[in-house]
């Protein structure tokens, strides 16, 4: 899929034609500067979605869209693929969650581990899981996606390990594990959950309630890699082991 994408609220109910605007259609108009004739995906980032052709931009943020194609839509990919992703400072977190939503992530579960510098509590640790939902859907655009990433709700320890132990593999980045994540045996079907610990590393109390919880202890290689980069690192090995890529 070529086309840029575009987020509408409803696929449903479409005329021959369609009036994008708002932050979407100024975006198209004023930043990508489409033209009649050029084609657009308009989707619900939620694996619905439709193309169709520009038919006119109006002032600076309303784009004509007609020749609207029948609706879509893609399949859930599978194995889903989730990366709890423990806090980083300042805006590294973002960069995670737009790298891994390029790679292909289905699902990110922002994680407040007990080596984690950052802690999301009120109004500031909702503005913060508010620009990881935004980053995912951004990212997701950019990426020519029609199904973005589920960002969950911040999680503890407890929760992690909950999706863990429903998980066909489950899957956590230390130092300490002896198998690397290059030969795990992956399921062909089903969740894969892989947890991503802070700068300061997983501690032993969560290391022993994740491994009790079914995850193993696995290592991506011989470099130390940051927090922000080594989700996005994994998830790119598991996604071209699983066939995702082929």
């Amino acid at each position: 899929m070529t086309a840029p994408v575009f987020v509408v609220d409803r696929l449903d109910g479409m005329g021959p034609e369609f009036v994008l605007d708002g932050p979407e259609g100024r975006h198209a108009v004023s930043v990508k500067r489409l033209r009649p004739g050029e084609e657009v995906v308009l989707t619900d980032g939620r694996g619905r979605w439709t193309e169709g052709v520009v038919k006119a931009a109006e002032g600076k943020d309303r784009l004509i869209v007609t020749d609207l194609g029948a609706l879509q839509e893609e399949a859930p990919a599978t194995p889903r693929i989730t990366v709890v992703q423990a806090l980083p400072k300042g805006d590294r977190g973002e960069l995670a969650v737009e790298t891994m939503t390029e790679v292909g992530v289905d699902a990110i579960v922002p994680w407040a581990a007990a080596r984690c510098i950052t802690q999301w509590k009120g109004e500031r640790g909702a503005k913060a899981l508010a620009k990881w939902r935004a980053t995912a859907r951004e990212a997701g655009k950019q990426s020519r996606r029609v199904r973005f990433p589920e960002v969950a709700d911040g999680a503890t320890a407890k929760q992690v390990a909950a999706l863990l132990a429903e998980a066909d593999f489950a899957a956590v980045l230390h130092e300490s594990g002896d198998a690397p994540l290059a030969t795990a045996e992956l399921p062909a079907a089903g969740d894969i959950v892989l947890v991503v610990g802070p700068e300061g590393g997983v501690s032993p109390e969560e290391l022993a309630l994740f491994t009790e919880a079914g995850a193993g202890a696995y290592r991506l290689g011989h470099s130390v890699l940051r927090t922000s980069t080594a989700g996005t690192a994994a998830a790119a090995l598991l996604l071209g082991r699983t066939g995702r890529w082929s």
